[in-house]
């Protein structure tokens, strides 16, 4: 079960030879568009991908990207009545821009305020029965105003009165709304910043950066992504450094939501953490090798696996 910020990733591609004459901007000539899912969406893709039976809970706007994004759902056989419509909010849209290979510009659209009450009340009447179905819930949290400090811990609660185990990927400087999650899983950055440090540049400011993280959230365990360092697994006990696996990479977007998806997969599948999180490293390391955001299959970490055994 995956609750989240629902977005749309729109793709324009394009070639640009000249620029323009009325600013020093190049000019793009339009060849396709696309749209994908984005946010916890791309979450949702990653898990279908892999083989899971995914649901999907969120809020959309009554407009065309949101009809797009639901018809994405409904086409990759996601369960998705849990996905509410919000007249008063637009559907968040990432626009980029690409001539070749090369990203110009991004443009957002996006309201980010929290939920109304009687949006939040829709949202858990839908909910609750789709919770007491799943094997795990993943909270896929990209600050658009759903994952309100209210509705977090109330989210958090529901899962576990029914036994059920919360990964979160989160956002934002208040993790304290994420109290009783089973796992947190920020990058270096955002770990920082919500610790309230400078910097984490040893795995010893690392630890003490997860310190304070534990201390807000009791968290059991704390995955951190370290970019071409890979990722740790800190635990109130220790820590375990993991290292990276990617051989080349040209794009980093989704990376987050692939290592949420790959984890959650694979505890939900009954594998211990520290495997499902080495298998959610080589899932990274093929996803960064695309442009823009991409999912990956279990037969390509096999390979990916494998091809790692043969370097070495």
């Amino acid at each position: 079960m995956v609750i989240g910020d629902l977005m749309v990733d729109h793709y324009i591609w394009g070639a640009a030879t000249r620029l323009s004459p009325e600013a020093p901007v190049p000019i793009v000539n339009v060849k396709r568009e696309s749209t994908t899912l984005g946010g916890a969406g791309n979450v949702v893709q990653n898990l279908v991908s892999l083989g899971a039976k995914a649901m999907v809970a969120g809020v959309v706007g009554a407009d065309t990207f949101g009809r797009q994004l639901s018809e994405i759902l409904e086409n990759e056989g996601v369960k998705s009545d849990a996905v509410v419509t919000d007249n008063a909010r637009s559907t968040t849209v990432k626009t980029r821009v690409l001539a070749g290979s090369h990203q110009l510009v991004r443009v957002d659209r996006e309201v980010t305020d929290p939920l109304s009450k009687e949006i939040e009340e829709r949202l858990f009447s839908t909910l609750t029965a789709d919770i007491d179905k799943a094997d795990i819930v993943v909270l896929s949290d990209y600050n658009k105003g759903l994952f309100s400090p209210g509705v977090t811990q109330r989210l958090i609660q529901l899962a576990a009165d029914r036994g059920k185990k919360v990964l979160v990927d989160p956002k934002g400087l208040n993790y304290e709304k994420y109290k009783g999650a089973y796992l947190i899983k920020p990058n270096r950055k955002e770990l920082a910043e919500a610790a309230k440090v400078e910097k984490i540049t040893s795995i010893t400011e690392l630890r003490d950066a997860a310190k304070i993280i534990f201390e807000q959230t009791a968290t059991t365990y704390l995955v951190v992504t370290l970019s071409e360092e890979g990722m740790a697994i800190v635990t109130e006990r220790g820590s375990r450094l993991l290292p990276v696996k990617a051989t080349e990479v040209f794009d980093v977007t989704g990376a987050g939501d692939t290592v949420i998806a790959t984890i959650a997969y694979f505890v939900a599948a009954g594998f211990s953490l520290e495997d499902a999180c080495e298998l959610a490293n080589h899932a990274a390391a093929i996803v960064v090798r695309h442009i823009g955001s991409a999912t990956t299959t279990i037969d390509a970490i096999l390979k990916d696996i494998e091809d790692s055994s043969l370097a070495e």
